[in-house]
């Protein structure tokens, strides 16, 4: 077990500490959101690998492709992780390997969202914090 040491405290590192974020706020110090994206193929393979997925929120826009990763004793979360900073909601465009474009506006910040390709955003998939 690894151990931080902050003057007098003493307390077992944490998943918090990696990404530099012990706030105890539930969206880290600065209140920063996130948003995370699974997604689900049904023209394209069912993992959807080679789908490209823009985020665009207030003026910024990230970028990042479903890839398949893995190694011996290894293995890669296939949700994407967007950092939205301040911003609360977001717009999601993804590019399906089949050629399709979905776009989702207005999708409020900190949630996993399910998107199947030709039917959007599916219901019932979220995993808010408390």
């Amino acid at each position: 077990m690894i151990w931080l040491h902050a003057r007098a405290e003493a307390r077992p590192l944490s998943g918090r500490d990696l990404c530099r974020d012990s706030s105890p706020e539930p969206h880290g110090a600065g209140g920063n959101h996130w948003l995370k994206v699974k997604l689900t193929g049904t023209k394209s393979n069912r993992s959807a690998i080679g789908a490209r997925v823009l985020v665009r929120y207030g003026t910024k826009t990230q970028a990042q492709a479903r890839v398949s990763q893995s190694s011996y004793y290894s293995a890669s979360d296939p949700r994407l992780h967007f950092g939205l900073g301040v911003e609360k909601s977001a717009d999601i465009e993804v590019h399906w390997p089949s050629g399709l474009v979905e776009r989702v506006k207005g999708v409020a910040a900190n949630q996993l969202v399910t998107i199947v390709e030709g039917h959007g955003i599916v219901p019932g998939s979220d995993l808010k914090k408390p």
